[in-house]
């Protein structure tokens, strides 16, 4: 299997015509099939994908890693470019009413900017589900992770407004993508709010595969503390992946240790990035 994964928006841009914008959407191409993870803040993804001259109208499915605006605000956009039905694979708790809460700053709505009957009359066809999704015999989806370390915790910030009032929003919603290759399986991150490392450990305990040739997308490791980003560090040491391509909410301090402690390995994944693995 040929795959090429291409960022279609992020919050830096490189080198050429590229749009930088704080989001994440990554573009997966295997053989036979086109997946679109996550869409991006607005139209970065589509102009960006205009860019690399990418015909979005041959994206077969959209995944979605979780609820909140970053991720899902280019939906309008991309349907729009796409021009056809489009199966949605997301958790149902993408729909709930996020909020960022945080110390000294008004509250602030951070969920999906969008009514469902507003994308589904533009083609989404939604598939909600709680459990790992086969969309392939070599790519799925990782359901709800499972919260297996000890060190790594959700936002403290992030709340869910429902009918009785505000509740600590336990990112349910939160998955991966991944991909099984000959040389180990691939992950691919939105955000990771419940744990980079419990979602690479959940990734090999759905698969039966140990290696991991390449982890990609966000790391949400902005602003934790040293203790948790050098547990973090052992971890990646353990799990020995080939290649590193974190950003988004990975955050520059971070991205910039794990590159000093990885210098073989890990890439600086920007708007325009574009990796083939055969």
């Amino acid at each position: 299997m040929t795959l090429r994964i291409t960022t279609l928006s992020e919050n830096t841009a490189g080198m050429g015509d590229f749009l930088g914008e704080w989001g994440l959407s990554i573009l997966v191409e295997a053989d036979d099939i086109t997946i679109l993870f996550d869409t991006g803040k607005s139209i970065s993804a589509v102009y960006n994908a205009d860019s690399f001259k990418i015909d979005l109208s041959r994206v077969n499915k959209i995944v979605l890693s979780h609820g909140h605006y970053d991720h899902t605000g280019g939906l309008s956009s991309m349907l729009r470019r796409i021009g056809k039905e489009v199966e949605i694979i997301a958790h149902p708790d993408i729909w709930q009413a996020k909020y960022s809460r945080r110390k000294n700053e008004a509250d602030r709505h951070i969920g999906i900017p969008f009514q469902p009957r507003e994308l589904e009359s533009l083609g989404a066809r939604f598939n909600l589900t709680r459990e790992p999704y086969k969309i392939t015999g070599d790519i799925m989806t990782t359901g709800e992770v499972p919260m297996i370390t000890g060190f790594e915790q959700i936002d403290e910030g992030l709340y869910v407004r429902e009918e009785s009032g505000w509740q600590p929003d336990k990112l349910l919603d939160d998955q991966a993508l991944i991909i099984k290759t000959e040389g180990g399986l691939v992950v691919i991150l939105g955000c990771a709010h419940r744990g980079m490392i419990n979602t690479i450990y959940h990734a090999r305990k759905l698969t039966g595969e140990e290696k991991i040739r390449a982890v990609i997308g966000g790391s949400h490791l902005m602003g934790v503390t040293e203790e948790r980003m050098w547990q973090t560090i052992a971890s990646l040491q353990e799990i020995g992946a080939q290649r590193l391509g974190l950003c988004h909410c990975t955050d520059l301090p971070a991205a910039s240790l794990i590159a000093h402690e990885f210098p073989e390995t890990f890439f600086f994944n920007k708007a325009g990035t574009r990796i083939v693995l055969e």
